[in-house]
C-alpha cells in the first residue's frame, strides 16, 4: 500500500475507488500535563504534547490505510491533516482524508 501528499504516482495509471478519511483523538494524562504547564513557565518544547501529535497522526495514518485496503486500493494518494485542539490544549483530534486508488 502506497501512502503519499502527491496525487499521482508516476507512471502507473490509476481508477479512483473513493475518499478516505478517518480521526484520531488523544489526550494526555494529568501529570504530563502539569509537567507541561511548568515548562510553559521556563520555556522549551513541550515533549509530551509533540508525542501526543504524533501518536496521534500515526493512529490517523494507519486507520486510513486499513481504509484503503478494505476498498482492495493499490494506494491512498493526496494525504492531507488537520488537526484541532480539543479541552483547552490537553486533548486533539487529527483527521486524515485521502484519495483511495487502484492500478489500472
Amino acid at each position: 500500500m502506497i501512502i503519499t501528499n502527491m496525487d499521482k504516482i508516476p507512471g502507473k495509471e490509476i481508477e479512483f475507488l473513493d475518499m478516505v478519511n478517518c480521526s484520531a483523538v488523544y489526550a494526555k494524562n494529568f501529570g504530563k500535563d502539569i509537567m507541561a504547564g511548568f515548562k510553559n513557565l521556563v520555556g522549551g518544547e513541550l515533549t509530551g504534547y509533540s508525542e501526543m501529535v504524533d501518536d496521534a497522526r500515526t493512529k490517523a495514518l494507519d486507520k486510513i490505510k486499513k481504509k484503503g485496503e478494505s476498498l482492495g486500493a493499490d494506494a491512498v494518494l493526496n494525504i492531507r491533516y488537520t488537526m484541532t485542539s480539543m479541552t483547552q490544549g490537553s486533548a486533539i483530534a487529527v483527521i486524515a482524508t485521502g484519495t483511495a486508488v487502484k492500478f489500472i
